[in-house]
């Protein structure tokens, strides 16, 4: 509505003032004075209302300059300078409408594509119904090109999703069936059916909506400081127009002054540049809820992270697999994940989940019998196998030497254990734990590259555990057995250090958000009431991208700042030039314009900053394809260690075979890989990271694995037949032990620089 007031003053303005040209032209002097003044009071009796609105909401009245400029234009007997003040006033009125709608439009796209109708089944009938009424467990119909409605997940088919309104990325994402949806994701490909999760008002994209609204909504500390800056500036210019009259003699000096004083448009043009880096925020994944909080993140110096689900990955995943003697890893993996097919526990949704990413075949189990949240016991292929807690598992077979050693191992590793027995005698354990995210030690990188000062990990863990997370990440403080309150002191006590972030994804984190001076929530599969809290929200699962939003908000609040001290120093300058004189109000006007037009133009510059740039990049399909290469190396891993492990007690010829089995494994899959690596994979890679031979530590590791593992080679083939001498042995597991530990490192390292290069997905 504004805008279409200020399109409509601006026309008017300038029809009237060509019209007095035409009227001055004909040499009929009073009408187009009398045509000047029209033009222009229209204009004068909007900033006249806008003024008495800001002052009733007790906000500042920056336009009074612009006013007194007309009315003394009018009085001086200067229309034609009213006029053209009046069409520059309208006219730059809407293009930082123009402008702002631009920076905005990111954002307000979100809001647009909020679906109104979902396709649902009704017995073998599909049914249009309003979006409204869509509860838990109904099975919706999501054709191609559709936005989804609801949260949920793939009932039937793959999902090829376009998430790029979520996350900023371009490249589809993938779904199988059972995979879980979000709501305001396009449908890419084919049709698919859908099970809803949530109601429509309790979704994703619901509560994304609503964030988005409080951010277009909220208006920034640097435009309500550029108005305290104008109110500051008005008494300055009415001085400087008082004393150009007195000293002068002549008031249209004093007018001169008024008008190249106006600072309406070059005031707006601060905010124009909070909702440009706010745009370009959300078109990175990351939505900030107003200019506050942007301008807040841009001088954090102190940045808390909560530890579980932010800097780690938040649920049960497999690290190792432990075998009592020669048995195979991936057997004990096999048949674990065949019984806990048909358990609900968390453990037995992460266990099956990593048999299958491995390629195992599981077999159906019979009778099963489960003792919730303790074990479950059932027969697989004909042996008795059971899997479950170390108590639950000696109930029913015996008890094993190695097991002690094992669970001191887990309470140092802050590890949980699901011990396997066979047949009656405990052969192995899975342990589980909750990995560091594979993004989060380049977004630590990336975050003191950027100027945080001092980064703090926040956990309700023991302080020895927490002390091993946070040497790993290389983070400044660790605070162990934090409760919320604790959180809270925490933040409250570090705020006289500097500018407070708090990174969370809990509900327990939502007091420590709404406390720190940035609150940042992972709302991608957070918690609602931490996102609530929170000042800024990542739509992407990925910490690297807060990196990307801080140098976003730095760079913006470094342009908004110079559109103050660039505008009003132009203006104080074209003060002084017209307060002696040599200015008059028409050509002062036009110049004041000109100064507004480039201030905003300048403003707009922070819809174009802050990325992390890469010269290229791996798309989601071969990441995922690294990704299962390492997968499925894994066992080769696991061999490894077990075979280095269980050396010493094997018997002569069970100790030959094992030794040149798994030479076979690593002359055939290991050492091929690597090199295919180094040949194929490290050249594209680098050409991505640009700078100058970016993977030389990683090369030089392979280096090492392909010298080990030779070395190793030549060992097996020199050994004599026989017994081994101890000291043979022993040379064996050094070689062993230092090939399994820089592999994991390696494959590590690798996974790292994979997820810096690959399009987020989710």
């Amino acid at each position: 509505m504004r805008t279409l007031i200020y399109r409509a003053l601006a026309i008017f303005s300038a029809l009237a003032l060509l019209a007095g040209a035409i009227g001055h032209f004909i040499g009929d002097t009073s009408l187009s004075n009398m045509l000047w003044v029209i033009g222009a009071l229209p204009v004068a009796a909007s900033i006249l209302v806008s003024i008495i609105v800001q002052l009733i909401h007790r906000d500042a009245g920056i336009d009074v300059i612009a006013l007194l400029a007309m009315a003394g234009a009018i009085v001086l007997g200067e229309p034609l300078a009213a006029a053209v003040i009046g069409l520059m006033f309208a006219s730059g009125r809407v293009l930082e409408d123009y402008a702002e709608g631009k920076a905005r439009r990111t954002m307000s796209a979100l809001l647009e594509r909020a679906p109104r109708a979902a396709n649902r089944y009704q017995g073998d009938v599909l049914v249009q119904v309003p979006v409204a009424q869509v509860q838990p467990g109904d099975r919706l119909l999501i054709r191609g090109g559709e936005v989804v409605p609801v949260d949920g997940r793939v009932a039937s088919g793959t999902a090829v999703l376009d998430e790029s309104a979520l996350t900023g990325e371009s490249l589809p994402a993938r779904r199988s069936e059972g995979d879980a949806v979000r709501s305001g994701v396009i449908n890419a490909a084919a049709p698919f059916d859908l099970l809803a999760t949530t109601s429509a008002a309790d979704s994703t994209f619901a509560g994304i909506v609503r964030l988005v609204e409080t951010a277009q909504k909220a208006k920034a500390p640097s435009a309500r400081l550029a108005d305290r800056y104008a109110l500051l500036f008005l008494p300055l210019t009415l001085v400087l127009a008082g004393m150009a009259w007195m000293l002068s003699g002549d008031p249209i000096r004093a007018l001169a002054v008024l008008v190249v004083a106006t600072p309406c448009p070059l005031i707006l043009a601060v905010p124009v540049a909070m909702v440009s880096g706010m745009s370009r925020c959300a078109a990175r994944g990351v939505l900030v809820k107003g200019g506050g909080a942007l301008e807040q993140l841009a001088q954090g110096r102190v940045l808390f992270f909560d530890k579980t689900g932010t800097l780690t990955a938040g649920h049960a995943r497999l690290t190792a697999i432990e075998v009592a003697d020669s048995l195979d890893p991936n057997e004990l993996l096999r048949m674990s994940a065949s019984l806990e097919q048909v358990s609900q526990h968390v453990l037995a949704e992460a266990i099956v989940s990593f048999a299958r990413r491995r390629g195992l075949v599981l077999a159906k189990p019979s009778d099963v019998q489960e003792e919730h949240g303790a074990g479950l016991s059932g027969t697989i292929e004909g042996h008795r196998v059971i899997v479950g807690s170390h108590a639950f598992v000696t109930r029913m077979a015996a008890p094993a030497a190695w097991v002690e050693a094992l669970r001191k191992r887990m309470r140092r590793e802050a590890a949980t254990g699901v011990f396997v027995a066979i047949d009656g005698r405990m052969t192995g354990a899975l342990l589980l734990g909750d990995e560091i995210r594979l993004d989060t030690p380049r977004a630590i990188r990336l975050l003191r590259r950027a100027g945080i000062a001092r980064i703090v990990m926040l956990t309700g863990d023991q302080r020895d555990i927490a002390e091993i997370i946070g040497e790993a990440l290389g983070v400044d403080e660790v605070m162990a057995h934090q409760t919320p309150d604790g959180k809270l002191a925490a933040i409250k006590a570090a705020k006289s250090i500097g500018t407070t972030i708090m990174v969370g994804d809990g509900i327990n984190d939502a007091p420590a958000l709404a406390a720190a001076d940035v609150g940042v929530a992972m709302g991608a599969r957070g918690a609602a009431a931490s996102s609530e809290a929170a000042g800024v929200v990542l739509l992407v699962d990925r910490l690297d991208h807060l990196a990307e939003a801080f140098l976003i908000a730095r760079r913006t609040r470094k342009i908004a700042l110079e559109s103050i001290i660039a505008g009003m120093s132009l203006s104080l300058l074209a003060m002084i030039v017209a307060a002696v004189g040599y200015l008059p109000p028409v050509p002062g006007a036009v110049l004041q314009e000109g100064i507004d037009v480039a201030v905003i133009l300048n403003a707009l510059r922070a819809l174009h900053t802050g990325v992390i740039h890469v010269a290229g990049k791996l798309d989601a399909s071969e990441n995922s394809r690294l990704a299962a290469e390492h997968h499925e190396l894994g066992p080769v891993l696991d061999r490894i260690r077990t075979c280095a492990d269980h050396l010493p007690l094997l018997a002569e010829d069970a100790l030959h075979a094992e030794l040149a089995e798994l030479d076979g494994l690593l002359r055939t899959k290991l050492l091929p890989h690597e090199h295919a690596d180094e040949t194929s994979l490290y050249p594209r890679l680098e050409r991505m990271l640009g700078g100058d031979d970016p993977l030389a530590p990683l090369s030089r590791t392979h280096r090492e694995i392909l010298r080990l593992g030779r070395l190793f080679q030549h060992m097996t083939q020199d050994l004599p037949q026989g017994r081994l001498p101890p000291e043979t042995v022993q040379d064996l597991q050094r070689v062993l032990y230092g090939l399994d530990a820089i592999l994991r490192l390696h494959f590590a390292q690798e996974e790292e620089i994979y997820q810096g290069v690959t399009e987020a997905i989710s």
